[in-house]
């Protein structure tokens, strides 16, 4: 084919038509620019068709016996896999309701019989045109959304290691804390998917709210990387006037986020609820918790969440002062939380899906050896910072 040439030689048409007369017609005129098909019936027409590869184009007679061209075009169009390629009616049926029906069931044009071959050409090859123009559009928006896809993947997983980074400045300035963000994020994730359905959550508990929460779950501590090394490794209980300066990691960790959402100059939707968390975790429903006092409903729902993840995560875990406790005592002390220190409900949720709590706790238990090195590793190192702010 020299640069010249029309884009459209080359394509492959299917003739249908039951008359050989006609199909030696069509052939003699359009083989020497496409390279054409027959078929004598529709059953075979809708076979080529499907075959590979597949027509660019469809010349199809009306009147034929068993299958007509009407039901033919009809079976084309409603396969996915052909419904893409056009048709064009050539038959002596010149009725104006036959030709309205014809384009009526998806084809592109309509010829009455006898053909005029130059009209056949020049409507062959605009509608070829056309197609091709299609096709490349759709290649291309399957392309571009192919593409945003993967880019959307690559930021969202970009995202994910950046958050986990973020959390572990926290965890590795406190030796206690093992995989505790790893299991809090699953905690609360399950507890979401536990109240979906709850009337008071359902409206709130969207996939898309449970996949950010989960996203935005390990921002929870990050308020600590701003406590002073003497009162975060402390090995052992704090003082009340210790206890004052720890309560300020959730104003910490809100003003944090806050500064990465005010760079950013966007909104975005995990780093508001990872804001919420940070700043709400450690409030109670009663009132009786920090920084704000809130109570009830007034505490965000994925800080409520979180506070029941949190506490119970403590409670299991082994600390320097403590062993863990076992998860039937520690499902006690939620229990009796509930009103208190929890919103009842999320409490209820918990008391259903303790095994997936006890499972949680498995997959991701923290490795007795690893945290006796990096104790004894931050013990070290936070020799010359005790007596500092």
């Amino acid at each position: 084919m020299n640069p010249s040439s029309d884009p459209t030689d080359g394509a492959t048409l299917l003739v249908v038509d039951d008359t050989p007369d006609n199909l030696t017609l069509m052939s003699e005129l359009l083989r020497d620019r496409y390279r054409v098909k027959i078929a004598t019936g529709g059953e075979k027409a809708l076979r080529i068709a499907a075959g590979d590869p597949r027509p660019d184009l469809i010349l199809l007679d009306v009147m034929m016996p068993g299958m007509d061209g009407y039901e033919v075009c009809a079976r084309l169009k409603a396969d996915p896999d052909t419904r893409e390629i056009p048709v064009i009616f050539l038959t002596a049926k010149a009725d104006v309701a036959d030709e309205m029906r014809g384009l009526a069931l998806g084809a592109v044009d309509y010829i009455t019989k006898p053909i005029s071959p130059p009209i056949v050409m020049a409507r062959v090859r605009t509608h070829l045109t056309l197609k091709a123009s299609a096709d490349f559009l759709r290649d291309k928006a399957a392309f571009l959304e192919a593409e945003v896809a993967r880019r959307s993947a690559e930021l969202s997983a970009i995202q994910d290691v950046t958050i986990h980074a973020m959390a572990s400045l926290a965890e590795t300035r406190d030796s206690d804390t093992g995989n505790h963000i790893r299991r809090t994020q699953h905690y609360v994730q399950v507890l979401a998917e536990a109240l979906r359905a709850h009337p008071r959550f359902a409206a709130t508990l969207t996939p898309a709210y449970i996949a950010t929460l989960f996203k935005s779950a390990p921002l929870h501590d990050i308020g600590k990387v701003g406590i002073p090394d003497r009162i975060l490794l402390k090995p052992g209980r704090y003082t009340p006037e210790e206890f004052e300066i720890m309560k300020s990691h959730p104003t910490l960790g809100r003003d944090a986020i806050a500064q990465a959402e005010a760079q950013l100059g966007t909104p975005v939707a995990f780093l508001a609820m990872a804001k919420d968390i940070a700043y709400g975790h450690q409030e109670k429903w009663d009132g009786s918790g920090y920084p704000q006092g809130l109570r009830g409903d007034a505490i965000p729902i994925s800080a409520r969440l979180m506070a029941l993840a949190d506490v119970y995560d403590a409670l299991i875990s082994r600390r320097v002062y403590k062993d863990g406790m076992p998860h039937d005592q520690a499902a006690v002390l939620i229990a009796e939380g509930a009103g208190r220190h929890f919103d009842p409900d999320v409490v209820e949720a918990f008391i259903r899906i303790q095994p997936q709590f006890q499972d949680i706790a498995r997959r991701f238990a923290d490795d007795d050896e690893a945290l006796r090195r990096k104790r004894e590793f931050m013990d070290t190192a936070a020799i010359p910072h005790l007596g500092t702010t």
